[in-house]
């Protein structure tokens, strides 16, 4: 019988009895396996309700089921069934652990110490076995990593400086020759048109006597800090109420008379209370380029006529002007006893890091950890510090007085041994090193141009004329490629020997840019007797003197290169007859000089048309470029 295409109507299929009962063995066994699965993971001891998890799928696991598991299952109290558990709330990263500070003592015995003090080797801290080796033309360099005071695989976070013109968020001259680079210590703009000096304000200070020594005023580097705060940390420090009021550039200024001074730099009043710390300070403090309320200051001297006192580098919270963190110089890692911080750091914003360098050989790496809110006026540091120590064979001397140079993560500095080192901070290990021949203060600087990364830099006559065996030698001027450390050039200028009151190079050099880019000035002392000097202006590719120009009072103090707004640049230098010189670049000519009182060590900085330096005449000056 057929039907209808489309039709409701269909054949009835014929009853297999084979295929119903496999059907229903197959049903039997899917449901005898399903409650014995139940059990293994839901029963009384089943993995689950015992809050077990397996674990992860690794990647050559089939099971994308437990892979993506997250959460641990619990049995609900009281109940039979399984309910996933709540996500845990994640605990809190625990804050970091600030390295715990060196005790100070109040022994003489222990801190009465003499800068002539020879390195000590050997010792419990010596860590031969530690130490790790690098050589280069015959010589060899042992290097260390320490941590907590003891050898350390770990370099630290990692730390990389961006250009000079990137050094700062704020306006201002924040540290030694203002950046990274130490290329400027001059900020913002002006109109240069009379070419004269005027004094505007004048701040007294002090002087301190320590034994067989007198400290007044300010002395090498002895720099001044020129900042304009951002208004959120300007409402947040103790300024007095004038000070909150205004737009203000202040001048943070630590000197020879223990003291460190706050200044308005239009009117030269004080803008807070000075910081009292009795001991001097010889070189350059550093405001943190962040704009936060933070002043870093090493100690020069550890006596004053009075009391001896442990060395120490000073990190200051200027919400009240409190000492938030200190490094002691005295440290138990260094060969080298004598503690002083004449070097001025630098702070790497993007990774809260500091870099310091000791006169004791240390270089200090230190995250600092900082946790600051203006809002609220609350700062707080947790410092773990990372230190390289080294050790040229052949070569005992010890003791970092310049301030280091950074480039990327390289950073570059030079001891009183004459050795100049690359150190790359992301290892903490020597990229290079060379000998420079003697003691090197003149803090090494760094150009970048299209061919090239370079080094500027010179020694002074000391080591090599110790006793006065060699009473004239030269002060070796040179230039580097800064990536491999191949000398490029080396002009040298003979100098006199003079003992403690060192010939050559003690100024770090001005490195022409715009209308002058073609040269670098250096400042040499004790040229033809133990009075004279001289500045030298040489060309950056060949190390020919485009000029020279003797002095008849020696300098020691950094030149400065300022830009008026029609393009001309005009120089700044000071001397030891207490004299501040306008000069031209392009010839050496004075424009224009003032009279500062007395020898004037010091480097000035310069904030648009405002000039701030110090001399030993025991004042404070501001000086307007007109």
């Amino acid at each position: 019988m057929t039907y209808p295409k489309g039709s409701r109507f269909r054949r009835k299929r014929r009853f297999n009895p084979m295929k119903g009962l496999v059907a229903l063995l197959t049903l039997a066994f899917l449901i005898t396996l399903l409650f014995l699965l139940s059990r293994f993971l839901f029963g009384e001891n089943g993995l689950l309700a015992a809050g077990k998890v397996p674990p992860r799928a690794t990647a050559s696991g089939s099971s994308s089921a437990s892979a993506t598991m997250e959460a641990t299952i619990t049995e609900a109290e009281g109940s039979e069934s399984a309910t996933p558990a709540p996500t845990p709330t994640p605990l809190p990263t625990p804050p970091p652990t600030p390295e715990a500070m060196t005790p100070e003592s109040t022994d003489p015995a222990v801190i009465r110490m003499s800068w002539e003090t020879p390195a000590i080797f050997d010792g419990t801290n010596a860590f031969p076995e530690d130490a790790e080796t690098i050589s280069s033309g015959g010589e060899t360099l042992r290097t260390w990593v320490l941590q907590n005071n003891a050898p350390a695989r770990n370099p630290g976070a990692p730390v990389s400086f961006g250009s000079s013109e990137t050094y700062s968020d704020v306006d201002g001259v924040l540290t030694f020759r203002g950046n990274n680079w130490r290329d400027s210590a001059s900020a913002g703009t002006r109109t240069i048109t009379e070419k004269k000096l005027e004094i505007v304000w004048e701040s007294p200070t002090g002087a301190i006597s320590s034994t067989e020594s007198y400290w007044p005023g300010t002395g090498w580097t002895g720099q001044p800090l020129l900042v304009r705060w951002p208004e959120a940390t300007r409402n947040a420090m103790n300024l007095n109420e004038e000070a909150k009021r205004k737009d203000l550039v202040e001048v943070v200024y630590p000197t020879l008379d223990g003291n460190i001074y706050f200044l308005d730099l239009e009117t030269g009043k004080p803008t807070r209370n000075k910081i009292e710390i009795g001991y001097p300070f010889k070189g350059t403090g550093v405001i943190d380029p962040r704009g936060y309320p933070l002043l870093y200051a090493g100690q020069g001297l550890n006596e004053n006529g009075k009391k001896v006192t442990d060395f120490k580098y000073r990190i200051f919270n200027l919400l009240d002007q409190s000492e938030a963190y200190a490094i002691l110089g005295r440290d138990p890692m260094a060969f080298r006893p004598w503690g002083a911080f004449d070097s001025s750091g630098l702070v790497d914003a993007a990774s809260d890091t500091l870099i310091e360098c000791g006169e004791n050989g240390l270089v200090y790496k230190v995250k600092l950890n900082t946790q600051f809110d203006a809002a609220a006026k609350t700062l707080t540091l947790a410092p773990q510090l990372t230190k390289y120590r080294y050790r040229l064979e052949g070569n005992d001397e010890l003791g970092i007085e310049s301030s280091p140079a950074a480039y990327r993560n390289f950073l570059y500095f030079c001891d009183n041994g004459g050795t100049l080192q690359c150190l790359d901070l992301n290892t903490m290990s020597p990229v290079w090193f060379t000998q420079t021949g003697d003691d090197t203060d003149c803090t090494t600087t760094i150009e970048e141009t299209p061919d090239g990364v370079f080094l500027y830099t010179a020694n002074e006559v000391d080591k090599r004329s110790m006793g006065g065996t060699v009473p004239v030698a030269d002060c070796n001027i040179r230039k580097y490629d800064a990536i491999t450390g191949k000398l490029i050039w080396q002009v040298d200028v003979p100098c006199v020997y003079q003992y403690y009151i060192n010939g050559g190079s003690l100024a770090t050099p001005l490195i022409g840019k715009d209308d002058i880019s073609n040269l670098v000035i250096f400042n040499i002392a004790l040229t033809g007797s133990s009075q004279s000097g001289k500045l030298l202006a040489l060309d950056k590719k060949t190390g020919s003197i485009v000029w020279e120009r003797e002095l008849d009072t020696y300098s020691w103090s950094s030149p400065v290169d300022v830009l008026s707004k029609d393009g001309v640049t005009y120089g700044l230098f000071c001397d030891f007859g207490g004299w501040l010189h306008l000069f031209d670049p392009k010839t050496g000519k004075d424009l224009h000089k003032i009279s500062l009182g007395g020898n004037i060590e010091s480097s000035p900085a310069v904030y648009h048309d405002m000039i701030v330096v110090g001399s030993y005449a025991k004042k404070l000056f501001g000086i307007r470029l007109k």
